[in-house]
């Protein structure tokens, strides 16, 4: 089960987040962000293998571009309804793993990434992206995914649990950025100890149930 980490925005919160276990970091680069990171291969440090790139574009080459000056092989690509299959074909051909957004809404193109991020969609939160939202959970992705949405250590057991049963084999894992903060751009160590620690245990609490 992935524990990712995202919002990151300094090489302090990142070696933080890997050391404690995350399985991927996502580093913004979206300027209008609260948690834009202008300088995403010198957070990441070591941790590139580790390290997602999250844009806001329909430019696939630019997404490229962009991943390759970081270093990173991994890319959440927000684009728009009628880029994202294009956007991920593209870079799913030169060899990028693309976590792919998910919106909670319906009629969308898969797109065929090599995961999904199920997240609140831009109707609810008025954003694309992350927002702190709840995840209404009615609208699932065809692949497997990871789910965001609000998450933070103490609601992740009842988010599961929310979950119909049979969409949890696909569940890969769970994102979290604003409710693991201090501040906007700015985590908090016990929260993203707690949640890296949560997904732990319930993996060995009901590894059926995952």
């Amino acid at each position: 089960m992935l524990a990712k980490v995202c919002g990151l925005t300094n090489r302090a919160d990142a070696e933080f987040a890997a050391e404690a276990g995350a399985d991927l970091l996502g580093f913004v680069s979206h300027p209008p962000s609260p948690r834009h990171c202008p300088a995403p291969r010198e957070a990441a440090g070591s941790w590139a293998d580790r390290s997602v790139l999250v844009m806001v574009s329909d430019n696939p080459e630019g997404l490229a571009r962009a991943a390759d000056a970081s270093g990173f092989r991994r890319i959440q690509p927000h684009a728009g309804p009628e880029a994202r299959g294009r956007v991920t074909r593209y870079l799913r051909e030169r060899g990028f793993w693309v976590l792919l957004p998910w919106a909670d809404t319906p009629g969308q193109e898969d797109g065929a990434p090599d995961c999904h991020l199920w997240e609140p969609g831009p109707a609810l939160t008025g954003l694309p992206g992350g927002s702190g939202r709840t995840n209404p959970l009615q609208h699932p992705p065809p692949g497997p995914f990871l789910l965001a949405g609000g998450l933070h250590p103490d609601n992740l057991r009842e988010r599961l649990g929310a979950l119909a049963p049979l969409l949890r084999p696909r569940l890969h894992g769970f994102d979290a950025a604003s409710r693991l903060e201090s501040r906007p751009g700015l985590k908090n160590p016990d929260l993203v100890l707690r949640f890296i620690e949560t997904i732990r245990s319930m993996e060995k609490e009901a590894p059926h149930a995952l």
